[in-house]
C-alpha cells in the first residue's frame, strides 16, 4: 500500500500555490494524498511568518495530526521554518523543518519515516535561496493561483518576508505561459497572478530579463482561460501602461489590490515604502477614469510604532475620501530582526485595536457602497461548487461576491446576470439573463 500524505496551509495564496505543488511531488513519488482531517503517514505543514501568533497556531495544527495519526510523522515548511526553525523543533511532535530552499526536495529529505528524538532541520541561509521554483494551485476546478514571482528586494521596516524568500526571482514568460496552457487544460476557467512582489517580475539571477507588463501581454493571449486576475500589486511598480492594458483586455478583470499601508506620509517614510500617497491616489484616478465599475482592494496597517491619532485620521480620511471598494486591515505587529520593532513610540494595544475596529467599519462602508453601485447593473459571474444553507457562491469580474440557490448546472459556469439587491449578509443577488445564455 502507498503512503498517505495530508497538508495544511497558513498564509497567503503564495503559499496554497507551493502547497500544491508539493502534493504535485508526492504523487509523483507514488504517495496518495488525504484529507488533512484523516490518517495520514506524514503531515506537511507550510507555514506563514507574516500572520500574527505563528508559533500558537503552529503548534495547535501539529497537535491535531496527531489526534488524527499519533504516530506519523510531521514536516514544518514555509516562512516560520526559514526564520524561527530551531523554535519549531520544540514543539512537541515534529519530526522535520525544511527552509526555503529545501522545501521542494522534501521527498529526497524524508528517506524513512522513523520518528527520531529530536527534530531533523535542514535549513539554508536565505541568501541561498536564489532558484525561483514553478507553483500553481489545482484542486478548485474554478480558479488557480499561479506564482509567477517569488522573494522580494524591498527593504519595509516592518516586513520579515525578505528574510523568509529570500531576493526577488521569476520564472520565465515562456514557461509560465506553458503552466497557464496546462491549467487551462484542466477546465479551470480563472487564473490568478500570484507571487510576493509581481509587479517586480522579469529577474533572474539578480538581473532584469523581462518585465509584468510583458507577461501579461504573453498570458493574455493563452487560449482556454476566460480569466486572468492580477493579485496584490504595489502601486509605484502599477503603471499607467499595466492599467491602460487591463482596461482594453477581454481576458484580464478589473480588479486591483493594492497595497497602501498608511496615508500618512510620515508613517509612510517611517516604512520606507517606495511612494507617497499622492501617488496612490493618482493610480486610483487613472483607474477609475479607465474603469469605473473597477473593484480596487486596499492593504493598510494600523499602530505603527510612531503613528499618532493625527497619523491615523489622516489614514482614515484619506482612504474615506478615496475611491476603493473595500480594505484588507492589519494591526502592527512586532516581528524581530525588523528595524521597525526596534523604534521608539510603540502604540498602546488598546488603541491599535480601536484604530482597527474604524477601519473594519469603513471596509464595510466602502464595500457596501461599491456594490450598491452596480446594482442594475449587467455582468458576468463564475460560479463555484461550494454550497452553505442551500446557496452556491461566484464572483463577477469586478470581484462582487455574488450568491444564488444551489444548482450544479452553474458550478464552474459563467453566467450572464443582472445585480439585483444586496442579500443581508451582504452579499450579491443576481437574476440571470436568459437571453444572454448559451444555448
Amino acid at each position: 500500500m502507498s503512503k498517505k500524505v495530508a497538508f495544511y496551509t497558513l498564509g497567503c495564496k503564495l503559499n496554497f500555490s507551493e502547497t500544491s505543488s508539493i502534493g504535485r511531488i508526492f504523487q509523483q513519488a507514488g504517495y496518495e494524498t488525504t484529507p488533512f482531517n484523516s490518517a495520514a503517514d506524514i503531515y506537511v505543514i507550510n507555514t506563514c511568518s507574516v500572520t500574527e501568533n505563528a508559533d500558537r497556531k503552529c503548534r495547535k495544527v501539529v497537535k491535531e495530526a496527531l489526534n488524527h495519526s499519533p504516530n506519523a510523522y510531521i514536516v514544518v515548511v514555509g516562512c516560520y521554518a526559514q526564520l524561527k526553525p530551531r523554535e519549531i523543533t520544540e514543539i512537541p511532535g515534529v519530526d522535520m523543518v525544511l527552509g526555503a530552499a529545501e522545501k521542494f526536495n522534501i521527498v529526497q529529505h524524508i528517506n524513512d519515516l522513523t520518528k527520531q528524538p529530536k527534530a531533523i532541520i535542514y535549513n539554508a541561509p536565505i541568501a541561498d535561496t536564489n532558484q525561483f521554483v514553478p507553483a500553481f494551485s489545482i484542486g478548485d476546478r474554478t480558479r488557480t493561483f499561479l506564482k509567477v514571482q517569488d522573494g522580494c528586494d524591498y527593504s519595509c521596516t516592518f516586513c520579515t518576508i525578505p528574510l523568509a524568500r529570500g531576493a526577488s526571482r521569476s520564472g520565465t514568460i515562456t514557461d509560465l505561459v506553458k503552466q497557464a496552457a496546462e491549467i487551462a487544460a484542466s477546465g479551470v476557467r480563472e487564473i490568478v497572478l500570484t507571487g510576493v512582489n509581481i509587479g517586480d517580475f522579469g529577474i533572474r539571477n539578480g538581473k532584469r530579463e523581462d518585465r509584468f507588463f510583458d507577461l501579461i501581454k504573453a498570458l493574455d493571449a493563452v487560449e482556454g482561460i476566460d480569466r486572468f486576475r492580477i493579485s496584490s500589486i504595489e502601486p509605484n511598480l502599477l503603471s499607467d501602461e499595466i492599467i491602460e492594458y487591463v482596461s482594453q483586455s477581454a481576458r484580464f478583470v478589473p480588479h486591483f489590490h493594492i497595497p497602501l499601508q498608511s496615508g500618512s506620509n510620515k508613517v509612510l517614510a517611517m516604512m520606507r515604502r517606495r511612494y507617497r500617497r499622492e501617488l496612490y491616489a493618482s493610480r486610483i484616478a487613472k483607474i477609475k477614469e479607465l474603469m469605473p465599475d473597477c473593484c480596487v482592494g486596499v492593504d493598510v496597517i494600523v499602530g505603527f510604532p510612531g503613528e499618532t491619532k493625527e497619523d491615523f485620521l489622516d489614514t482614515y480620511h484619506f482612504l474615506n475620501n478615496l475611491d476603493v471598494s473595500y480594505l484588507h486591515v492589519f494591526t502592527y505587529s512586532e516581528r524581530e530582526n525588523t528595524i521597525a520593532s526596534q523604534m521608539e513610540g510603540a502604540v498602546p494595544g488598546a488603541q491599535r485595536g480601536e484604530r482597527s475596529k474604524m477601519l473594519h467599519i469603513l471596509s464595510e462602508k466602502k464595500r457596501r457602497a461599491f456594490y450598491q453601485s452596480q446594482l442594475g447593473k449587467a455582468g458576468e459571474v463564475l460560479f463555484e461548487g461550494d454550497v452553505k444553507d442551500g446557496y452556491m457562491q461566484g464572483f463577477s469580474r469586478n470581484y462582487v461576491k455574488v450568491r444564488t440557490p444551489y444548482d450544479p448546472l452553474l458550478v464552474n459556469e459563467l453566467v450572464p446576470v443582472r445585480f439585483s439587491e444586496i442579500a443581508p449578509g451582504g452579499d450579491m443577488e443576481v437574476e440571470a439573463l436568459p437571453e444572454l445564455l448559451p444555448h
